[in-house]
């Protein structure tokens, strides 16, 4: 290692890791890397090189119109280590920016490795690193149990989960609100709390069938499918028999239809997604259909004919802590100062929001290390920006997230009605105000390649 006064432990290779590694060593803190491989593999493992791909090998699409479009080339002009070598790692995929896992995981594997300022240290974390100096937890979704346990210890069992509960997401745009009504059950919480979607007796029974025949995803062999009883997949509900949903999350009680006057026969709930109402999640739709099927089924319900979904639902293993409750804003353990989180335990989704997330944790704490100075992320660089402060919106029921439109705060002015222009100004602001954040961070001192 270089001589330098200054110091952090990360635990985890995978791609935030890796990612916060990179940013606090190029900018002259020395950065000891615990990863178990290759004494050790995860059940989703199967090389020794960092930053594993253990699922696709796409890092999605490319264009700016897509949210994590963006994320990547706010990245990629920050200089990032993923997308650094993503690029050099590419493979042809159309639209999207896909590599080669084992050329790209080997590079990311050369640069730290070979870098003066990190140490690597192949060992299995079983607690929380003891250390004098700062200790980042970047050690994904399938955290060891012992780890994981430790943590629990730290921040509250009730404060950490083992699984992920995702419920789709819907543009409000794409929803059609002269069927779907607002309202609050027995017009408690104020009367636009809820979109409601109503169903009548033959509308519930053909849905309801209709979930019953989708194709379903088959669990990784590394996942133990072991379900929640308060997180019951629809699909497993549905098998309960024919009234199951119409008496769990599709009840229709204390709710009547303007249109009708009744009560409907079953009411599917929609639960505001962001301050801006730019988008409605649909409440207790954790779903294992496949994808292409739950467009099918979900388009079949009254009001959602033409609906657009910025995320679809899904169920897997998954560690993370409820953000809101337990880290402060840079990252950090409210319970434990000087331990913080980066990546997908912190509630972020996804190969290129983990990396981000490390990205900006590294340069952040970094920054305050050589220079004593804070490194706020400007409202502007709305892709970075608002995927690291995922983790601390107040929600009443914390899931992962992608990065999604739905993150990023409106622009000024009257509203743009195309959504791809309304993206690509979104985007043009983000990259616009992107170097005046990157100008508050430490410089870097060498970047070995």
């Amino acid at each position: 290692m270089s001589e330098t006064t200054k110091k952090v432990t990360v635990v985890g290779a995978g791609l935030a890791g890796t990612e916060c590694a990179w940013q606090l060593a190029i900018r002259g803190v020395d950065v000891e890397l615990i990863e178990q491989k290759p004494k050790q593999r995860t059940p989703a493992q199967n090389h020794d090189f960092f930053a594993e791909l253990v699922c696709s090998n796409s890092l999605r699409g490319a264009a700016l119109a897509n949210a994590v479009g963006l994320l990547k080339e706010e990245l990629r002009r920050s200089g990032s280590l993923i997308l650094s070598c993503a690029d050099f790692a590419k493979v042809p995929a159309g639209g999207a920016l896909a590599v080669d896992r084992e050329v790209f995981g080997n590079e990311v594997t050369r640069r730290l490795q070979e870098h003066p300022n990190v140490t690597v240290v192949a060992e299995r974390a079983m607690a929380i690193p003891d250390r004098d100096h700062p200790v980042v937890l970047a050690t994904g979704p399938l955290t060891g149990d012992e780890l994981a346990a430790d943590l629990g210890n730290a921040v509250g069992e009730e404060y950490l989960a083992y699984y992920d509960a995702i419920a789709p997401v819907i543009q409000t745009e794409s929803i059609n609100w002269d069927i779907v009504f607002k309202a609050s059950r027995y017009d408690k919480g104020g009367d636009d709390a809820y979109g409601n979607i109503p169903l009548n007796e033959e509308e519930y029974h053909a849905f309801l069938e209709a979930v019953l025949g989708a194709e379903k995803v088959t669990p990784h062999g590394f996942e133990e499918v072991r379900y929640f009883e308060g997180c019951l997949p629809l699909e497993v509900m549905a098998e309960r028999g024919p009234l199951t949903l119409a008496f769990g999350p599709m009840k229709p009680v204390g709710l009547t239809d303007p249109r009708t006057g009744e009560q409907p026969f079953a009411v599917v709930q929609l639960r505001q997604e962001n301050a801006d109402a730019s988008a409605y999640n649909m409440v207790g739709f954790q779903t294992r259909m496949k994808w292409p099927e739950q467009k099918r089924v979900f388009r079949m319900l009254p009001g959602l004919e033409k609906a657009e979904f910025e995320r679809l639902g899904s169920i897997h293993r998954n560690t993370f802590v409820k953000g809101p409750e337990v880290l402060t804003p840079d990252m950090e353990l409210k319970a434990r100062p000087g331990v913080y989180l980066a990546g997908q335990i912190t509630g972020v989704e996804g190969y290129v929001e983990s990396a981000a997330s490390g990205f900006v944790l590294g340069a952040r704490l970094a920054t305050k290390l050589m220079t004593g100075e804070d490194a706020p992320l400007p409202e502007t660089t709305v892709g970075l920006g608002a995927l690291f402060a995922h983790p601390l919106h107040e929600t009443k029921d914390y899931q992962p997230s992608n990065i999604v439109w739905s993150h990023f705060p409106k622009l000024p002015g009257k509203k743009i009605r195309k959504r791809r222009l309304r993206r690509e100004a979104l985007a043009a602001r983000a990259l616009e105000g992107l170097p005046t954040w990157l100008e508050t961070l430490a410089p870097r001192i060498h970047d070995a390649e």
